[in-house]
């Protein structure tokens, strides 16, 4: 196995060069373009009267540009197991695992957020979905000898696979099983081929380099809910900002805070004093009808990689 992490980084520091040349073109690109819609946005910033036409316009710099007196976000997620059923009542695998190996192009076996069927203390099951759970105080971030995985400014554990040297320390300090290691050369899809690497989508993926959970960061400020929150059926998922104490499912918006203390949640493992960003409500799918004592969920589906061609599988 370490012949092969040592061909794949010979590969990819190749095509970081390449990378590096092409980033510094784009950001002084950027630069530049940013420095003259500056300029042309301050006569409309300082003048006293503003025409529909001209805060249209204000409103695209300011997108284009970074708007510096906006807050910075700090994304979360409550997940309301009072609502999550494992996907029993539609007959199919957990849909919010099967979107984000969709969505992501997860390669098998990874299951970026899972869901375990767990023992209650009475008697019966409950199904908990669990992505990477963003910890604060996250002890991936302070074993990496590299600096390949890190904190945003919004607070998001990120991985940088391009940094990446395979080591795999994070992966044993994670406390929660959330990250994932490619022992081979990922199958990718034809798409993948037009994308250019970001440490927030993780495509394409390299081989020897861990992958995880990236909480979609890039989807929540276009707009967009993640793939996981998007594709359960039950409307379990709520992703939000603790920075504007909201967050959304896609049908209701809660006051963040409000709905996480009211509903009594909690953190896994909160003794560890890891300060996760994913808060549970308790339960077993009761509100959609569920019978705990009816076991059993379907087995997750790489669809995407069954209809590519090349590439290796291989099992945690």
């Amino acid at each position: 196995m370490t012949e092969q992490i040592g061909g794949s980084a010979d590969g990819r520091r190749s095509e970081r060069l390449r990378l590096g040349r092409r980033s510094i073109l784009k950001w002084a690109f950027i630069a530049a373009a940013s420095g003259a819609m500056g300029a042309l946005a301050k006569p409309v910033l300082g003048a006293a009267r503003q025409s529909p036409e001209d805060k249209a316009h204000q409103h695209t710099v300011a997108q284009a540009i970074g708007d510096t007196e906006k807050r910075v976000r700090r994304w979360a997620m409550i997940i309301d197991l009072r609502s999550c059923d494992g996907c029993q009542s539609v007959g199919k695998p957990p849909q919010c695992t099967q979107a984000c190996v969709q969505g992501h192009y997860a390669p098998e076996p990874m299951e970026w957020i899972e869901t375990y069927e767990a023992e209650l203390p009475g008697g019966g099951t409950q199904f908990i979905p669990t992505p990477c759970q963003q910890c604060q105080n996250s002890p991936c971030t302070n074993v990496c000898p590299v600096g390949a995985t890190f904190h945003s400014p919004e607070g998001i554990v990120l991985i940088d696979q391009e940094r990446c040297i395979g080591c795999r320390i994070c992966m044993e300090a994670c406390p929660y099983d959330r990250r994932f290691f490619n022992w081979g050369q990922p199958t990718q899809p034809p798409e993948t081929i037009f994308q250019t690497y970001n440490p927030e989508n993780q495509s394409p993926a390299y081989k020897g380099t861990v992958m995880k959970c990236n909480f979609c960061p890039h989807m929540a400020r276009s707009g967009r809910l993640p793939y996981c929150a998007q594709a359960c059926p039950n409307n379990a998922i709520y992703y939000g900002d603790l920075e504007e104490d909201l967050a959304t499912n896609g049908v209701q918006v809660v006051q963040f805070s409000r709905f996480a203390s009211y509903n009594s949640s909690y953190h896994l493992k909160e003794d560890l004093g890891t300060e996760p960003r994913v808060y549970y409500i308790p339960g077993y799918g009761q509100n959609v009808g569920r019978n705990p004592y009816k076991k059993g969920r379907k087995p997750t589906v790489w669809s995407w990689q069954r209809s590519s061609d090349g590439g290796e599988t291989w099992t945690r």
